[in-house]
C-alpha cells in the first residue's frame, strides 16, 4: 500500500599513446548549446579514436568532450565503481552483467598495466557506468519489446553530464544512487530481498490436501502446515507441533492469509495452501522481478494521482504522498489483460452509453444474441447498421455481425454503470462504475475485458471534481444523473491516473505478496538473469 511512504575488453590496438605529464589545461568544448569543461586529471593518457570502434556514440561523445583522454585516473572513483556494481545485487541486478570480474582483476594489478590496457580499462569502466546507470534508471529490459500491453517508455537522462559531474566531484556512488526510484514501495522491496536473502533454506515439502481444514479439524498436514506459517514469520512454533488445527495456528493462518490478498477467515483452502506451497527462491525470483517493473515505472506520479495495482484488485487515491481514498476494483482476466500505462484524467461521463467492442461482440453478444434475439431488449442494447440507422432484432443478421454497431442505452442497467472516467491512451481503456456490483466482494477480481470497475465510483468522482472550479458539489451530480441523459464533464485540472503491475512488497506486517494473475513474474525473472 503506498503511504507517506549494460564485455569484453577492446581488443589490443597497436597505436601510439603519450601519457600526459602535467594537468591537462582546462579548456571550454561547446557541442550544441551545451558547454563542457574537459576533466583534467593527473596521468592522464591520450587516446586514439580507434579504441573506440565497438562502444556506442555515446562513449565516443564523452571522451570527445573529454579531448580523448583517459578518465579513471583516480583510484576513488574506480574503487566506487566496483562498490555500485557490488551494490547492483541489493536491488535485483546481476553485477556479471558489468563486468565485475574484469575491472576486478585490472584494478588488482592497476600499477602494472601497460598504457594501452589503461586505456581499455578506462574504456571499459565508462561503458559500464552508462550500462548500469541506464539500468537502474530505466531497467535492464524494455517493458514495450515484452509486452504488447505495457505503455511505459524510456526516460530520457543525459549519461554523459552525470558521469562528467560524478567523476569531477568524485561522487560515482552517489550518482548512480540517486538514479534509483525513490519511492518508499521500492526502498521496502529492497529491503524485502534482504530479509528473505537471509531467510534459512526451506525444505518443507509441498502441502497436499484434499478438503478444506477449519478450526478444531485434525488433520495430519497440520503439522507441514504449522511449519510452514512459523518459516514464514506468522507463526511461533511450539516444541511439540501436533495435527490438531487450534485458535494459535488460526490466527497465524489470518496473518498469512492477510499478508497475500486472501480472504482472511482462517479456512485453510486451496489458495492458502497454493500460497503455503511458495518457496523461498520463487519468492526472491518474484521480488526481484518487482524491483525491475519500478524502474521502469514514472519518477514522478504526480502531486494528485490515481494508481490502480492491478494484481491486488485495488485503486489507491494519494495526494501529497498520502492515501486518501481506497478502492475495490475489478481488473481484466488473463486473456483480457488490464494494460499498464501512465496517463490523467480528461473527462467524467455521467449516464454513459455503452458501445459494444469488438471482442465482446465476437465472444458474448454474437453466440448469446443468435441463441435468444430477446439479448438486446433484456440487456438495452440498440443495433445500429452502417449508416446509422436502427436495425431490429428481427431484421439483425447473426452470420453479418461485425457490419453492425451495438450501443447500450444509459442507466443503472448499463455495463458502464452511471459514470466513466476516460484518460487518453491507445488501448481505449477507462475506468467505469458497474451493474455487477456483487463483484466486488469477491476476492479474485480479475473477471472484466480489461477496463477497470471501480467500487463506490462517485466517492472517486467527489475527490476528483473537488480540484475543479464551478463548485461540483454531490446534490448538481446527483440532478444531471437524474435527468438519464449523458453529459460530459471536462476536467481543467491534473489528476493522474497510472495502472500499474507489482505482486510483491514490504509493509509492516512483514513480506506482502499477491496472485501474478497474469504470470509475469518467472519470465521477467528469466529475462533479467539472460
Amino acid at each position: 500500500m503506498l503511504h507517506r511512504y549494460y564485455l569484453l575488453l577492446v581488443p589490443m590496438f597497436l597505436f601510439g599513446c603519450k601519457k600526459e605529464k602535467a594537468v591537462i589545461a582546462e579548456q571550454i568544448i561547446q557541442k550544441d548549446t551545451i558547454k563542457v569543461t574537459p576533466l583534467a586529471f593527473p596521468e592522464a593518457i591520450a587516446i586514439d579514436t580507434a579504441y573506440f570502434a565497438d562502444y556506442p556514440e555515446e562513449v565516443k561523445q564523452f571522451y570527445k568532450n573529454n579531448l580523448y583522454k583517459t578518465v579513471w585516473t583516480i583510484e576513488k572513483d574506480r574503487k566506487a565503481l566496483t562498490a555500485a556494481i557490488k551494490n547492483s545485487e541489493f536491488d535485483g541486478l546481476n553485477p556479471d552483467d558489468y563486468s565485475i570480474g574484469s575491472i576486478e582483476k585490472q584494478e588488482a594489478g592497476h600499477k602494472t598495466l601497460s598504457e594501452k590496457e589503461l586505456i581499455t580499462n578506462d574504456i571499459l569502466q565508462t561503458a559500464v557506468f552508462y550500462k548500469l546507470a541506464n539500468h537502474l534508471y530505466n531497467g535492464k529490459v524494455v517493458p514495450t519489446k515484452l509486452y504488447s500491453d505495457w505503455d511505459l517508455y524510456p526516460k530520457e537522462i543525459n549519461l554523459n553530464a552525470k558521469l562528467q559531474n560524478a567523476l569531477k566531484h568524485h561522487t560515482i556512488e552517489e550518482s548512480l544512487d540517486s538514479l534509483k526510484p525513490d519511492h518508499i514501495v521500492y526502498k521496502r522491496l529492497k529491503d524485502a530481498l534482504q530479509k528473505i536473502e537471509n531467510m534459512p533454506k526451506d525444505n518443507v515439502k509441498d502441502i497436499v490436501v484434499s478438503d478444506k481444514i477449519v478450526l478444531n479439524d485434525t488433520n495430519a498436514a497440520m503439522v507441514t502446515i504449522k511449519k510452514r506459517l512459523a518459516y514464514w514469520g506468522d507463526y511461533k512454533k511450539e516444541d511439540s507441533l501436533t495435527s490438531v488445527y487450534d485458535e494459535k495456528t488460526a490466527g497465524a493462518v489470518k496473518k498469512f492469509q492477510k499478508r497475500h490478498g486472501l480472504t482472511a477467515d482462517g479456512v485453510i483452502g486451496k489458495g492458502t495452501v497454493s500460497a503455503l506451497n511458495f518457496s523461498k527462491a520463487t519468492r526472491k525470483k518474484q521480488i526481484i522481478a518487482n524491483l525491475e517493473r519500478w524502474r521502469w515505472f514514472p519518477r514522478d506520479l504526480g502531486e494528485s494521482y490515481v494508481i490502480i495495482n492491478i494484481p491486488d484488485f485495488n485503486l489507491y487515491v494519494v495526494k501529497d504522498n498520502d492515501t486518501v481514498q481506497n478502492h475495490r476494483v475489478v481488473v481484466g482476466r488473463a486473456k483480457r489483460r488490464t494494460p499498464v500505462l501512465s496517463s490523467r484524467f480528461s473527462n467524467l461521463i455521467i449516464n454513459p452509453t455503452w458501445t459494444v467492442p469488438p471482442t465482446i461482440l465476437k465472444e458474448d453478444l454474437t453466440p448469446s444474441a443468435s441463441k435468444n434475439r430477446n439479448y438486446f431488449a433484456n440487456t438495452g442494447i440498440t443495433i445500429y447498421d452502417m449508416k446509422g440507422n436502427v436495425v431490429s432484432p428481427g431484421d439483425w443478421n447473426a452470420n453479418k455481425s461485425n457490419n453492425y454497431r451495438y450501443v447500450q442505452k444509459p442507466g443503472s442497467n448499463n455495463s458502464l454503470g452511471l459514470i466513466k472516467f476516460n484518460f487518453s491512451n491507445k488501448h481505449l481503456v477507462y475506468l467505469h462504475d458497474t451493474n455487477h456490483r456483487d463483484y466486488f466482494k469477491l476476492n479474485n477480481r480479475a473477471l472484466s475485458s480489461g477496463c477497470i470497475r471501480v467500487e463506490d465510483p462517485f466517492k472517486l468522482s467527489g475527490y476528483i471534481l473537488d480540484n475543479e472550479e464551478n463548485n461540483w458539489t454531490k446534490e448538481k451530480v446527483d440532478k444531471m444523473i437524474a435527468t438519464n441523459k449523458t453529459q460530459s464533464i471536462v476536467l481543467k485540472k491534473p489528476t493522474f491516473v497510472h495502472q500499474l503491475y507489482w505482486t510483491a512488497w514490504m509493509d509492516k506486517d512483514g513480506l506482502v505478496f499477491r496472485n501474478d494473475i497474469y504470470d509475469l513474474d518467472l519470465e521477467l525473472y528469466s529475462k533479467l538473469r539472460d
